[in-house]
Order: C-alpha cells, then structure tokens, then sequence
C-alpha cells in the first residue's frame, strides 16, 4: 500500500492483532515490490495485506513469491493489484469493499434527503434575505414525502442505499441489468428501465461499476429526460456521466448534482464545476476517510483470523465478480 497510508488505515488495537494472528513486520510497508526488504520478504510471504496504492501482482511479481497463497485487500475495488496471473494461480482474495461501501451509502442518502429539501438554495436564499419569509410558499415543492428517488445499479453500494432510505416514504426505483422485478421489489424498489428511471425521479444516484459497456451510461439524451430540478448524485466513477452534457445543463441551471468523482479526479482549478450554485463537489471522500478507514483495517484482520483456522474468506472475491465490480 501506499507508504504514507499504514498509520492511518491501521489503528493500534488492530495492528497488535494482525501481529499476533500471523508473523508480521509491522515496520514493513511497501509500495515496490522489487526494492530491498520488500523484495527478500516476498520470497517467503503467504499473505499480502494491501490497501490503496498495492503495485499490480503480476508474473514477475508472483515467480518470485512462490509461497503467496492469499492477498487481503484493506480497501475496494481489487482491479487495480489481481491480476490475470493472481487468478490462474488460485491465490485467495479477499477485499474490505463492503465496508467501504458503507460511507458511501451514508452520504448518498445524505445526498438524496438534503436534495429534496433543497437544502442548499434555501441556505442561499436565507443568506441573502436575512429576514423573515413565506417559506412555506416559496419551497412547496422542496421535501422528501413520496419524491421519487432512482438508483442506478444494484451493487453493494446500492443495496445498501435502498436499504438505507426505505424508511423514508420516499417512492423508490432501481435500474440493473442483472436484477428482475421480483428482486428489485425485495430490495423494496420497482424495477424500470433506465430511461424510465432518469425522467420519473427526483433524485437519480449512481451505482454501477465502470465498465466500457457503463461509460456515459448518463448521457445527454438521457439527462434530457431528467425532471425540471432534479438532482444527480454520483458517487461511482466519473466516466458514467457525460460530463461536458451534464455541465451544459447546469449552466442553465434546470439541474442540480452532488459530484464526488468526476473526470478527471482532480478537476482543472478554472472548472466550473467548483463554483455553480446547484453543485456539491468533493474530492472522492465518500469512501472510508478518517476514522473509517479503521473499519477496513478491522475487517482485513477478521479475515487473517478466518484464514488462520482454516476457514473459507467471509468476503471472498471471485474472478467473475472482479470482472464486473467497480
């Protein structure tokens, strides 16, 4: 992982139990597999604990690691590390994804919530008026009572999404490819096609993985079909949205968006993205940041402890899941 990242991610109590599950050099922390202590650790290691930043474990990587029968992924998507040449071998994956699927629910439904109660033009309205007003009267839309909310993919992410906003009285829509109405209506949501989606909701947050077949998955026919108002969250990956479409639609001001990626990740500092009135823009933190990230360290040590006695990976990663996941 990235060298600057072990103290974060892993927090004492749980530091002390990876060392006492497995023969660890706590001090070990490497983002090159060819260079000094890293290299000649390789040679005798059974299993890698990798997070964010683990350079890729390819051919090369695994003839000079011929021990290596498990790779434990304290963060997501494992993409960017297993390889090909991970899977033909049969190492074991597992990932920490679904714990880091957890914050991103957190602040899609906060999104979506905030959004229907037109939090931020009201924050705006107040501060300009500084004086009483007919709320009421100039916000009778705003609320989340029986608004429709779309969510775009069934992934963890989005599961846990519509599980978190059942409670709501919010009237909930799902589109996937993989998911039919009857699982659709189990995750408490009706199954539509993404076209119905995008021009019948309130709110359309996006959840599916990037793929070449998800580029631009909202693009600007669709984001014509949105609602006068309506508002787009997207906590996926930037390559799902047209950005120059939905950025044209911004302008005039009929949509609103809270963006945490975009492409590219880092925008331009002459974006107008930073500066729109109807936009919410962070940097990718709807992920595990801060303290959060202390989950996935906790759940990498569950899964040690699992591997240690012999048990199967409670969140094993399968090549076929790999190949569809974000």
């Amino acid at each position: 992982m990235h060298t600057d990242l072990a103290p974060r991610l892993i927090d004492p109590a749980t530091l002390a139990r990876l060392t006492t599950l497995a023969d660890l050099d706590p001090g070990l922390v490497v983002d090159d597999f060819t260079a000094g202590r890293a290299a000649a650790a390789l040679g005798e290691t059974e299993v890698i604990v990798s997070s964010w930043g683990c350079p890729p474990l390819d051919q090369a990587v695994l003839d000079r690691a011929p021990a290596l029968r498990a790779v434990i992924h304290a963060a997501g998507s494992v993409k960017h590390h297993i390889t090909e040449a991970c899977w033909r071998r049969g190492i074991q994956v597992t990932s920490a994804a679904w714990a880091n699927a957890l914050p991103v629910a957190e602040y899609t439904v906060a999104a979506v919530l905030l959004a229907n109660k037109q939090l931020l033009r009201i924050r705006d309205d107040y501060r300009t008026r500084r004086a009483d007003h007919d709320w009421q009267a100039a916000y009778a839309g705003a609320g989340n009572y029986r608004r429709t909310v779309g969510v775009v993919g069934a992934s963890r992410i989005g599961r846990r999404v519509l599980e978190l906003l059942g409670p709501h009285d919010l009237d909930l829509l799902l589109h996937d490819p993989y998911v039919g109405a009857a699982e659709a209506a189990a995750l408490g949501a009706r199954a539509v096609e993404l076209d119905e989606l995008c021009a019948a909701s309130d709110v359309v947050t996006v959840h599916a993985p990037e793929l070449p077949a998800t580029r631009h998955l909202i693009d600007r026919r669709r984001l014509a079909l949105f609602r006068d108002d309506a508002t787009l969250v997207n906590t996926s990956r930037g390559s799902l949205v047209d950005q120059d479409a939905l950025l044209a639609e911004l302008r005039t001001g009929r949509l609103n968006a809270v963006l945490d990626v975009t492409v590219p990740e880092v925008l331009p500092a002459d974006s107008p993205l930073y500066d729109l009135p109807n936009v919410v823009l962070t940097p990718h933190v709807a992920g595990s940041l801060g303290g959060e990230l202390h989950r996935m360290a906790a759940a990498a040590a569950d899964e040690l402890a699992r591997y240690t006695a012999g048990l199967p990976f409670a969140h094993a990663v399968r090549r076929e899941d790999a190949l569809r996941s974000a």
